[in-house]
């Protein structure tokens, strides 16, 4: 059965939806006056905490439906080599804006004694490595995955030196690499488990062959089990998270410190607690009528060109403001001791209106288009 060349419905509704919280995070990098990690229960209050852990749905959530999206390519004719190409060819177009348009836009400086290593980059390495794992029958790449994701909590403990210490370094610990005289690569995104999670999704993508009936179902029932075992696994407190939850003075503290898991590298009980509820929303997402769906949409359709957008939209704004709450002077943001939470969501919500109308645009564009380029922005 071939799949449908339109789009689905659900795929650009939560993909819209993760990238317009996924700018909230970005705003609270750049104006809030909060100096402390935000999920750190022991100086962050509940909303602040909130405001950070509604956006650890977003990156997980968006390489996995970058595994959905490889999968239904195959089903617009192209054959497996045409796929495989378009994967190795935008994982290294990722890779190479990671390094040059993305950093700038955090930076705005071309100072590169220090390189930051952040989600695209842990994109485009996914896509490299699934254009090779394609050719592999979809259970064994089902395997891999599973093992990747379930397993890698294994390996927590295990803190090579010397070379093997650096590379460890970018497959699975969060940290700098420095290198020359006073050089840093700062690893935000080490790759594993992000492999696991695209290919995952690539294999996730098969659901779309099934009529509709039967695809809600094993949408319910994968989305739902995942939760499930999130909660009893977490429950035993043992396996999954290097992070163990306690016990704390009020009990919606404690459930705060229950669903606080590791994001770098994102642990099993991270992942099962983001993917889990996005694929069961997935069937609810396919019926959505109504100006908030579409709206959704028209980010889902375009997610790469409203991010390298947002970046530089927020950056600026943060600029600006320090502007003119700086006498004049020219600042970074992050030289300034920033704002209250109510301005960092007065600006989000301002920045994500703004960016409708050029995504809006650009979504019309590579409707009424089809050259190659289009589809690597």
């Amino acid at each position: 059965m071939q799949i449908n060349n339109s789009r689905i419905n659900s795929i650009d509704i939560l993909r819209g939806l993760v990238m317009v919280v996924m700018a909230l995070d970005h705003v609270r990098d750049f104006f809030s006056d909060f100096k402390f990690q935000p999920t750190d229960l022991e100086h962050a209050g509940t909303i602040m905490f909130f405001t950070r852990w509604v956006t650890h749905f977003c990156a997980p959530v968006f390489i996995f439906l970058s595994g959905v999206s490889a999968f239904l390519s195959l089903g617009k004719g192209r054959t497996l080599n045409q796929e495989a190409y378009r994967l190795l060819t935008r994982g290294i177009w990722l890779i190479f804006l990671e390094f040059t348009f993305v950093r700038f836009g955090w930076t705005f400086n071309v100072d590169y004694s220090l390189i930051i290593m952040q989600v695209i980059w842990a994109i485009g390495v996914s896509m490299v490595v699934l254009s090779g794992l394609i050719f592999l029958p979809r259970a064994v790449i089902l395997c891999i995955a599973l093992v990747m994701i379930s397993g890698h909590n294994l390996l927590d403990s295990l803190h090579p030196s010397g070379a093997a210490g650096v590379l460890w370094q970018f497959i699975h610990i969060q940290g700098p690499v420095h290198y020359g005289h006073g050089n840093t690569i700062f690893v935000i995104y080490p790759v594993v488990p992000w492999i696991g999670v695209m290919a995952a999704g690539y294999c996730f993508g098969a659901l779309f062959r099934m009529p509709e009936q039967v695809r809600f179902r094993w949408q319910y029932i994968i989305g739902f089990s995942c939760i499930g075992l999130f909660i009893l696994l977490r429950l035993l407190n043992s396996y999954g998270d290097p992070l163990h939850w306690t016990t704390q003075t009020a009990w919606w503290r404690t459930v705060l410190s229950f669903i606080n898991c590791t994001k770098y590298p994102p642990s099993l009980l991270y992942l099962l607690m983001t993917i889990g509820p996005a694929i069961a929303l997935l069937p609810v997402f396919e019926k959505l009528k109504g100006k908030a769906g579409s709206v959704m949409k028209v980010y889902g359709q375009v997610p790469l060109f409203y991010y390298l957008l947002h970046i530089y939209l927020i950056h600026g704004l943060g600029v600006l403001a320090s502007y003119l709450f700086s006498g004049g002077a020219l600042v970074s943001p992050f030289d300034l001791p920033g704002y209250a939470l109510w301005v960092v969501y007065a600006v989000w919500l301002s920045a994500v209106v703004l960016l409708y109308f050029p995504c809006r645009w650009f979504a019309g564009i590579k409707k009424s288009h089809r050259k190659w380029w289009l589809s690597y922005l």
